[in-house]
């Protein structure tokens, strides 16, 4: 093929949508955008601020936002880690090893995509409440109470993100092989030396992406922490649910209180948001360097 035919069909568009078309998609993409993400996110601000910002600065003095604030940071900070490590064996057994039940085991973690939240709060309600054996046994030999007390709302935790990280990682995995493991072991170097200095710097950036993601799901779940923790005010409230008890007591000082901590989470997930978007490029230009060299 000469070189002017490969000019004239590289400057062939793919897009065969006329101008006025492609001008409704984009008009029809930007008005949803602003009906369901934008407006939303206004309104909470606004009804934030809408008696001024002596009540929002209030609502960081009430012992019962403070007390969800930490234990909805505690939660992360305990099921975020928690998962970390799940995700990085999960992902290293599937991808670099060939075994008898590797299908199931990639169904399992799939799991918390397909059971609703709630589900899984009741589940662990019948399996670990206080009148059940396994509960009862923790309550009476180790004083522990799991359900509708704080070991509670961490389970619940753990259990509807432990997916994301493992679901960054196994793809890229794959895609990578054990080629550079295999070469690592052979000049020398010991199983940890090669899953510090090899595995993981070649993941890096899927793993963190996976870390952003878990964390945000961690401090905005709702439907199994509701179920699973009593809604123990100052107790096992966290944020997603101090909002709901503002919310429903019907009172102006309350309501600013719910939107001041929606505005909270808000502005959590913008900033993931913004992390997300960056790690996306930094982990497309990742997979696009392993997909060539392998």
């Amino acid at each position: 093929m000469s070189d002017t035919a490969i000019a004239l069909r590289s400057a062939v568009s793919p897009v065969t949508e006329t101008r006025a078309v492609r001008t409704t998609l984009i008009a029809l993409s930007v008005v949803v955008m602003v009906l369901f993400l934008i407006a939303p996110l206004i309104a909470v601000f606004a009804q934030a601020l809408n008696l001024g910002l002596k009540p929002v600065l209030a609502t960081f003095d009430d012992p019962d936002s403070v007390a969800a604030i930490k234990l909805t940071l505690l939660v992360a900070a305990i099921a975020v880690p928690c998962n970390l490590v799940f995700g990085i064996a999960a992902a290293w057994c599937i991808a670099k090893y060939r075994f008898r039940g590797r299908a199931l085991l990639v169904s399992l973690i799939d799991l918390p995509f397909s059971v609703s939240p709630v589900v899984a709060g009741l589940v662990y309600v019948l399996l670990l409440g206080p009148f059940t054996p396994i509960g009862a046994w923790f309550l009476e030999d180790f004083g522990v109470r799991i359900i509708f007390a704080v070991p509670g709302v961490i389970l619940a935790t753990i259990f509807v993100t432990f997916p994301f990280i493992a679901r960054e990682l196994i793809p890229l995995m794959q895609d990578q092989g054990t080629g550079d493991e295999e070469a690592a072991l052979s000049l020398g170097a010991s199983g940890w030396q090669t899953f510090f200095y090899v595995t993981l710097p070649n993941v890096k950036w899927a793993l963190l992406y996976g870390v952003l993601l878990c964390n945000a799901r961690a401090m905005g779940e709702f439907g199994a922490v509701a179920v699973i923790s009593g809604k123990l005010r100052g107790e096992t409230v966290t944020m997603p649910l101090q909002i709901e008890i503002y919310y429903q007591e019907f009172r102006a000082l309350a309501q600013v209180s719910a939107f001041t901590l929606a505005a909270v989470l808000a502005c959590l997930a913008l900033v993931t948001l913004m992390i997300k978007t960056w790690l996306e490029w930094r982990y497309a230009d990742q997979l696009a360097a392993t997909r060539s060299g392998h």
